[in-house]
């Protein structure tokens, strides 16, 4: 059956579709692999928080839970604005993606995203005549699936930042957070409708589409359905000059107006061979440049959690422990316990070992800009909840760049060639 498609009826159509998905047999067991993935990622930071600071989170399958609530919103957001710009992809464009994707994340984690992929896919198609892709709708696929995370990082990206320290420029060991963020990003995308395999086709509209399928000089009047796809997006950074929520909208900002570049170059590589290449050559190397760029802000910024010249400056303060229910948080500066004066991380840390909470507490609180005075009674698990800033001379420190299993044999590798 074929109707019309107006404008108003974008929403409707795309809420029933997202909804029928869930219904083909052939969509769960992709959902469910990217949420087993990102589950692992989950799983890796809670033991890289576990390592540096002997707390257990116990949060892996709840930030699972809420990742994919954030994801189905986003999908949700993504799959009108796929279809309102009439991107339409076929099977052929879509099966190479995801292979090539968790290739490149062998490699390094931060490759587990399409900008790589399809990047890459393009510039072979372009330079080797292999794959055979739609560059222009892959590319905007990427630009869409981009303005989506920045979306999601604006109103999730700082959730669940992880204490961690990080050396700096000058190869001092600050304090602050790393920002990971994974979701499952359920879509439905517009494909050519195929004969006898489509219950309810569309007609798309003289408007349709802002970016036009380039398989045939007479798309439009061709019939089309709503094709289910899975993706997933990852947002790593760090926060060091800033607070995470202060990081996650400044990222969020650079990857809108990277995705808005993108998405242009995709419009223009359809009548030009030139701004395919440009688009196929900026989708990766333009998303490690933001990369780069915004890691380097940071560790040359200055330091935000670094220790103060009276007392002692918390760099985390763990949920439902006598800390937080006093009302100390991050860069909040501890001066005194019972009266007697912080000296900094390693007194902290004694007179914790020797002081049995209640205890009155003397502190500077950043957000209210005023010292408090507040009593730390037990809660939870006893432990005070704190996390002092590092002194400048630990040994143990984050690895702002994590290479995958492929890319840790190719370092040694590399390394047993030049030696």
């Amino acid at each position: 059956m074929k109707r019309l498609f107006p404008f108003t009826e974008i929403i409707p159509l795309v809420l029933k579709s997202f909804l029928l998905a869930f219904l083909n047999p052939q969509f769960w067991p992709v959902f469910l692999l990217i949420v087993g993935l990102i589950a692992l990622q989950y799983r890796r930071m809670g033991r890289l928080r576990e390592y540096f600071f002997h707390q257990k989170s116990g949060r892996v399958w709840a930030d699972v839970i809420m990742a994919a609530g954030f994801g189905l919103l986003g999908g949700l957001a993504g799959s009108c604005l796929i279809v309102f710009i009439g991107l339409a992809l076929s099977g052929a464009d879509l099966i190479y993606l995801w292979p090539a994707a968790i290739l490149l994340m062998l490699i390094d984690m931060r490759f587990l995203c399409f900008a790589y992929a399809g990047g890459l896919l393009a510039i072979s198609s372009l330079l080797l005549g292999f794959p055979q892709v739609n560059i222009p709708q892959i590319m905007a696929l990427v630009a869409v699936l981009h303005m989506v995370e920045s979306m999601l990082i604006l109103v999730s990206g700082h959730l669940g930042a992880a204490p961690a320290f990080i050396k700096d420029a000058g190869g001092r060991v600050v304090g602050g957070f790393t920002l990971q963020r994974f979701w499952p990003i359920p879509l439905v995308v517009l494909a050519v409708a195929s004969a006898g395999a489509v219950h309810e086709a569309v007609e798309m509209p003289d408007w349709w589409p802002l970016i036009k399928p380039s398989v045939s000089g007479e798309l439009q009047s061709l019939a089309f359905t709503l094709m289910p796809v899975v993706a997933g997006l990852g947002y790593s950074d760090v926060s060091i000059a800033r607070s995470p929520v202060e990081k996650s909208r400044l990222s969020a900002l650079h990857l809108g107006f990277y995705s808005l570049i993108l998405l242009i170059l995709a419009v223009l590589a359809e009548s030009s061979r030139a701004a395919a290449l440009a688009a196929a050559l900026f989708s990766p190397l333009g998303h490690e440049t933001i990369i780069y760029l915004s890691r380097r802000i940071e560790v040359c910024g200055e330091a935000l959690y670094v220790p103060p010249a009276r007392g002692m400056r918390v760099l985390d303060v763990a949920p439902d422990t006598a800390a937080w229910q006093a009302g100390i948080r991050s860069g909040d500066i501890i001066l005194a316990v019972n009266g007697l004066e912080l000296t900094g991380k390693y007194n902290f840390y004694q007179m914790q070992q020797e002081a049995f909470l209640p205890l009155m507490v003397d502190y500077f609180s950043r957000a209210a800009g005023e010292n408090r005075r507040r009593l730390l009674v037990p809660a939870g698990s006893g432990d005070w909840g704190l996390v002092p800033v590092p002194e400048g001379n630990e040994k143990k420190y984050v690895e702002l760049w994590t290479a995958g299993p492929l890319g840790r044999w190719l370092g040694k590798f590399w390394g047993k060639i030049q030696s």
